[in-house]
């Protein structure tokens, strides 16, 4: 099948739904909780309020923090949240469809200033994490973020790719470069379980891929947070992504289907189990349309994937919640259908991949007393990858002569995790967070290659010109325990200044290294309409695996493992700034930052340009032996952002980021990193048009577009004379490394679509065309030696391609 008829199908199922339905007007429950935001208790009596009802709808809270409001007229609507002796809140641009329920869990934070019978004012924070010791380079993000942003294929990370400070230009991968660092920097945490990828076809090591597995409909508002950041997140020096997974509706039976070109069929439900516990579940399932999900490649791809998260509700030793993701994809590049700008396959072989990805995991939250609750994890994660090769030998008529396996690759990292954090709220001002993190590792790699070897590396006496045997590159079997203990405390002057201080300590078992990392934060809101801010931190993180597990042949015959020894790759990360508001929807924020890298592993040798720093932008990695912890890196810039926050029917967001990041190898010399593009604009902009009168609400057309425009990637020239006498591999001038760059990346996407509600039954729809690149930009991925043509080829990116959506929620 292919993406033209995928998508037709997509469009024609999704039309013939939404016509058996009549549009009518509307109304929903919303409903939820209300919980202090430093312990987590529920407030009672908290008074919710729907803004501009005539007569005025609201709830006030029930024992349990919970409210409910029935009759809400559909469209975007406005909430506003008060409690006495706690700052108000007003909460914006809710939408309210007939489909699906609203559920929301607020948080008000406790006024230090407070008197027993006022009620403090103030406006939410849009911009502001969920996590309150993040006080400097932290965003939230939500489910329709990710669906309405143009060019975001469903996927957190590509959402991420409109932020200040995050680069990624490539069509091809969904991998994150935050300020210049390395896409292996970023940590993904999920309910508080740190896990390598979360993505189809991922590899050891890696921490992006082509297709993400983290199904969105699943999340509720969740974190992201790109620098100094808090003590509790450790084993990261680049960014974190903390998703958490929502609960499902602990009072009536929900679903949801979709049908995506990228994410493919999906199904959900969720609902109550027992409505004595409070307890609930929510499930989904999806399977990737095959056809519609592959540009830039001729392969296709097979991947599906479940997800789901069990509220066990309320019982006398705490509240327990279930969870779990897993997923399998594979793909076959077949040499004939391949041609020279296949951003993933050589048309001088045939490759076969295959990857699985898991996770399951037990919370246990537990109160202590009214401020104070303890919160255990346990979890067990594998990310499994295996790919086999296969190589074509050729006569002079370019005709195949024979084929041979050429590489051979079977890794698996499985991980058990455990970690408890005591939370507790020792006044109005003062708050603690404290806990251990253990992981387990167990590490299974196995590579054998013998794939264009340099030359002389092993021999093929019969000259049938298949190498006689393979290079054992990998043959980890190996166990490692990784702890994370962290302490952090919050203290606030006044309302309008607080500090946060902390410190995260690492002990990684194999190699007995140890560090110790302390974190420091400041915020002033020096006026109603501006805030300053200022943090420090230092972050450590272990050695990519596929690094740290390196054969090296150091004589005859004899590997070992000779960067076992590597310590962790160290940073001091500095970071100013600056918010200010105008009026109640418009922001301007700048930050400044400063981060140096050091204890980089480099190698020995005084002539080599080579850094880890510049691996994780692909799916495989250098080989490197006797690595030395001596190089160091730096990264500084500026970034700006200006948003229009959603109001009046539209959206705008501008994000600017000006930056530099270099390296330096055992040569000493100053070099571009492999991600240093210098600078990345992204314009966003989106509205919406009500169709008919203002009462009904039930039809809406849409319209969002992106612009995004970066330098172009620094990239090794290729020494094609050494390539041709090395065996056809690859060879590169290591002493001009990342001294060219390509073209600069450029690229424009429109959306359209529409969402209606229905009157006869609790239904919705919504259907959006993205058209991602619509200018068919040939943007350039990369340079690659052609072993066939014995050239240089120049890889284009993927040029114009359509997304489409359509989702019904009953």
């Amino acid at each position: 099948m292919n993406a033209n008829k995928s998508l037709n199908i997509i469009i024609l199922m999704g039309l013939s739904i939404f016509w058996t339905s009549n549009v009518f007007a509307q109304t929903q429950t919303v409903k939820g909780i209300i919980l202090d935001a430093q312990a987590e208790y529920p407030l009672i009596g908290a008074t919710i309020s729907l803004v501009g009802s005539d007569p005025i709808q609201g709830s006030i809270t029930e024992v349990d923090g919970s409210f409910r409001i029935d009759e809400v007229p559909i469209g975007r609507q406005t909430l506003s949240v008060q409690y006495i002796g706690y700052k108000s809140i007003t909460i914006p641009n809710v939408l309210v469809t007939s489909g699906k329920e609203v559920v929301l869990r607020l948080l008000l934070e406790e006024s230090v200033e407070r008197l027993q019978e006022v009620v403090v004012t103030a406006n939410a924070d849009k911009d502001l994490p969920i996590n309150d010791l993040a006080k400097v380079s932290a965003r939230t993000f939500s489910i329709e973020e990710v669906t309405r942003y143009s060019g975001g294929r469903n996927d957190v990370a590509r959402l991420a790719s409109s932020f200040a400070g995050v680069s990624t230009p490539d069509d091809s991968r969904n991998d994150i470069v935050v300020r210049g660092n390395s896409p292996t920097a970023l940590l993904w945490r999920i309910n508080g379980i740190p896990v390598s990828n979360v993505n189809h076809f991922s590899t050891l090591g890696t921490t992006g891929g082509p297709v993400s597995a983290l199904n969105t409909n699943m999340l509720r508002t969740s974190d992201f947070i790109t620098g100094a950041f808090p003590a509790e997140y450790g084993n990261t020096y680049g960014a974190v992504f903390d998703i958490n997974f929502r609960d499902g509706n602990k009072d009536a039976y929900e679903f949801t289907a979709q049908l995506a070109a990228f994410s493919g069929l999906e199904f959900m439900a969720e609902g109550p189990i027992s409505k004595a516990n409070n307890s609930s579940f929510l499930i989904s399932y999806r399977y990737g349309i095959a056809g519609a999900a592959a540009p830039g490649t001729s392969g296709i791809p097979a991947y599906q994937d479940l997800a789901f998260k069990i509220d066990l509700g309320d019982s006398p030793v705490g509240n327990f919640e279930l969870f779990g993701m897993g997923g399998n994809s594979s793909i076959d590049f077949l040499g004939k259908d391949i041609d020279d700008n296949d951003l993933f396959a050589n048309p001088n072989q045939d490759a076969f991949v295959e990857s699985r990805l898991g996770l399951i995991g037990l919370n246990q939250t537990l109160r202590l007393g009214k401020n104070s609750f303890l919160k255990n994890t346990v979890g067990y994660y594998t990310n499994q990858n295996d790919y086999l090769q296969d190589n074509f030998i050729r006569d002079n008529e370019n005709n195949i002569t024979a084929v041979y396996r050429a590489t051979e690759v079977e890794s698996v990292e499985d991980r058990i995790n455990a970690s408890t954090q005591f939370n507790t709220k020792l006044s109005a001002r003062t708050s603690l967070r404290a806990g251990v993190l253990a992981e387990f590792f167990n590490i299974k790699s196995d590579v054998r290659d013998r794939d264009n070897r340099p030359a002389g590396q092993i021999p093929d006496d019969n000259n049938d010109g298949i190498p006689d045997d393979f290079f054992q590159v990998r043959d980890a079997d190996d166990q490692l325990a990784l702890w994370q203990p962290y302490a952090q405390g919050e203290y606030k002057f006044t309302d309008d200044i607080s500090v946060t201080g902390g410190l995260h300590a690492q002990y990684l078992d194999i190699n007995e290294n140890f560090v110790l990392e302390p974190r420091v934060a400041a915020s002033w809101q020096f006026t109603p309409t501006q805030r300053i801010s200022v943090a420090y931190g230092r972050h450590s993180q272990n050695v990519p695996f596929p690094i740290l597990f390196l054969n090296e042949e150091t004589s005859t015959d004899n590997f070992e493992k000779t960067n076992l020894d590597l310590t962790f790759i160290r940073s001091n990360h500095f970071v100013v700034g600056y918010d200010r508001k105008i009026g109640q929807q418009l922001r301007i924020k700048a930050e400044v930052y400063y981060q140096n890298l050091f204890d980089v592993p480099i190698e020995q040798a005084d002539t080599s340009s080579y850094s880890v720093l510049n691996e994780g932008g692909d799916f495989v990695f250098d080989e490197r032996g006797s690595l030395v912890n001596d190089g160091k890196g730096v990264n500084y810039g500026l970034e700006l952002t200006l948003e229009k926050f959603f109001s009046n029917n539209y959206y705008g967001l501008l994000t600017t980021s000006l930056f530099e990041s270099t390296y330096e190898g055992a040569d000493g010399i100053e070099r571009n990193t492999a991600f240093n593009n210098n600078y990345v604009i992204n314009l966003l902009f989106g509205k919406e048009w009500l169709v008919g009168s203002n009462e009904k609400r039930d039809f809406m057309l849409t319209f969002d577009t992106r612009f995004s425009r970066s330098g172009g990637r620094p990239f090794t020239p290729i020494d094609l004379q050494g390539s041709i006498d090395n065996n056809n591999d690859q060879v590169e001038f290591e002493d001009r490394a990342f001294a060219e760059s390509l073209d600069a990346y450029m690229r424009l996407d429109l959306k359209f679509g529409f969402r209606i509600n229905s009157k006869r039954k609790k239904i919705s729809h919504q259907f959006f065309l993205d058209l991602q690149n619509v200018t068919n930009r040939t943007n350039q991925f990369t340079r690659r030696y052609n072993e066939v043509t014995q050239q240089i080829n120049t890889v284009e990116q993927i040029g114009f391609f359509p997304d489409i959506l359509y989702r019904i929620q009953f």
